[in-house]
């Protein structure tokens, strides 16, 4: 599997970089790698889209964000709607054409792409629930989305068969009109999408029966999902291409996977720490023992020292949830707290009343336990 490189490291430009400089730095290294200036380059093609990639996140508030806290792996399956350079050149040119101006001919387009408009399908959301065990190895799932997919009759060109296509009259294929306006200045040339094609260039004079000319049908479709180790409760990953098709050919739309949590019994989560609260017996807290704590890898045994306070907090690292990227792994906090029975029997409280007035049961606070201390304080607030 090859390593993505660094998106901030590919377009040549700071963490701190406003969004004017990273469209310079987009256009300067999109300019540079263009197929059009480097024509039958598959290497300049790939950096082509790698670029396309790093600014399509970069440029977005939202995934920057995510893609600055954790990295790659936080950008779900394809890393972006890029991911993996499924998408065309065309698709490219599609979404950020208007970058490129008029340096390699109209709208960054040239010969054959000049004008073409390439549709694209909604996106769609779903929510996914995870437990502590899913969360923590990272997982796989299955979904059943209700979505417009590419009419299999067709090819999702909409057309009966290749023959009930023909060239659009008004803009004789190229898919673009141009129109000449006499002002004061002169003759005033501007160049648009045919209103009568959509800027596809051409007509369907049969359509297919299955979609009646939209290249798209409703379907229910299952879909897997690879979540990564450590996701969180509102994190969102874009699964690149998984979304509706679009009408008559054009790119998917993509699928954003919400990540949802479900709670469970025993642990509570904190970031990346998990807490138990355990509770053991007077008894077991001054002669100690040995108990068993959950966690999300199955139970693990604990030592309790003689002599335990309440509110102490033994720290298991490494026992929590791993860190998003793969790289750390949270603690499980175990809160000790002693069990105080609300009513005892007559010989339990005979005991009770005979070691009251033993030295060892009369309060010693540590005064260096600074732990005791902030409770303390948390008491009076």
């Amino acid at each position: 599997m090859t390593t993505k490189r660094d998106y901030y490291e590919i377009l040549g430009i700071q963490k701190n970089a406003s969004k004017d400089e990273i469209k310079k730095a987009y256009r300067k290294q999109a300019l540079k790698f263009h197929p059009d200036k480097n024509p039958g380059d598959k290497g300049a093609e790939e950096k082509f889209k790698e670029a396309a990639e790093a600014y399509e996140v970069l440029s977005n508030d939202e995934k920057r964000s995510r893609y600055d806290r954790f990295g790659h792996a936080g950008m779900g399956n394809a890393g972006s709607s890029y991911g993996g350079h499924d998408m065309t050149v065309e698709d490219i040119f599609s979404s950020f054409g208007d970058i490129f101006g008029d340096a390699f001919g109209f709208g960054g387009f040239s010969g054959g792409r000049q004008g073409r408009r390439v549709n694209k399908g909604s996106n769609l959301r779903v929510k996914v629930k995870l437990d502590l065990g899913e969360i923590a190895s990272g997982c796989e799932k299955k979904i059943k989305v209700n979505k417009y997919s590419t009419c299999e009759t067709c090819g999702g060109t909409g057309a009966a068969d290749a023959k009930s296509f023909s060239n659009c009259s008004t803009c004789h294929g190229s898919g673009h009109v141009t129109r000449v306006t006499n002002t004061l200045l002169g003759q005033m040339q501007s160049t648009s999408v045919c209103p009568s094609c959509g800027g596809e260039g051409k007509t369907i004079t049969k359509k297919c029966q299955t979609c009646y000319g939209e290249g798209i049908i409703e379907k229910e479709e299952i879909i897997k999902i690879n979540i990564p180790a450590g996701v969180g409760k509102g994190m969102q990953m874009t699964v690149a291409g998984k979304g509706n098709a679009a009408r008559r050919g054009g790119v998917n739309g993509d699928l954003l996977v919400v990540i949802d949590e479900e709670e469970h019994e025993e642990l509570l989560r904190e970031g990346n720490d998990l807490i138990y609260n355990l509770f053991i017996s007077i008894p077991d807290a001054i002669t100690g023992t040995q108990v068993e704590v959950p966690t999300v890898d199955g139970s693990v045994k604990i030592k309790i020292e003689p002599g335990t306070q309440p509110g102490r907090i033994l720290r298991l690292r490494g026992k929590g949830l791993p860190e998003v990227n793969g790289y750390g792994r949270g603690d499980l906090l175990v809160n000790v707290n002693v069990w105080i029975p609300k009513s005892l029997g007559r010989e339990e409280m005979k005991i009770i009343e005979k070691l009251k007035d033993s030295e060892s049961f009369v309060p010693k606070p540590d005064k260096n336990d600074k732990g005791f201390f902030e409770r303390m304080r948390s008491y009076f607030q």
